[in-house]
């Protein structure tokens, strides 16, 4: 496998929580109560499945790889700014569901800011998915992906996490609200 298969594979667990974030919206503006600790859930796997493993391991690794070659800046300086994006949109979750939880109504802004991300994550999946054929099309060498995917495995804590990560996205898939 490749590095470039390998987050393409991550970017299929992705899109299965984006479409729980979509349900959990959906039924927030609906009325339906999801317990708090669902949403917890929901924010948790966004700031550690995407951005502290998923980003980080292209932060970290795949662009500055193709940056290396002086080719793709344009397109790897747009994806680090919708990165950034993303991790606000995450906070703006946190600190209205914190609010929430104190009793201030924020069932509206909690909705929002999910449907925010989950328009987000559709579009930039795209993006990324037509990053990495080009990388791997006209960029990267086999033996460049066959490395950075060995890195990608080599640390286990993350991959224990990312087993970890897809158990809670399937318990969010089984609940009620979800379904």
């Amino acid at each position: 496998m490749s590095a470039s298969e390998f987050l393409r594979k991550e970017h299929q667990e992705i899109m299965r929580l984006e479409k729980v974030i979509t349900k959990s919206y959906k039924a927030l503006y609906d009325g339906v109560d999801i317990p708090f600790s669902d949403i917890d859930k929901i924010n948790f796997l966004i700031a550690e499945f995407l951005d502290s493993v998923h980003f980080t391991r292209e932060e970290g690794s795949y662009f500055p790889c193709v940056a290396s070659y002086d080719h793709l800046n344009k397109e790897i300086r747009a994806l680090l700014i919708e990165h950034e994006f993303s991790r606000n949109i995450a906070k703006q979750i946190s600190k209205n569901l914190k609010l929430w939880k104190k009793g201030q109504d924020k069932r509206e802004p909690v909705a929002r800011f999910l449907r925010t991300y989950s328009i987000f994550l559709i579009d930039h999946m795209q993006k990324e998915e037509q990053f990495f054929e080009k990388a791997e099309k006209e960029i990267l060498s086999r033996e460049e992906e066959q490395e950075m995917f060995e890195q990608f495995q080599s640390i286990s804590a993350i991959t224990e996490k990312v087993t970890s990560l897809l158990e809670d996205i399937n318990y969010l898939e089984s609940q009620d609200w979800a379904k």
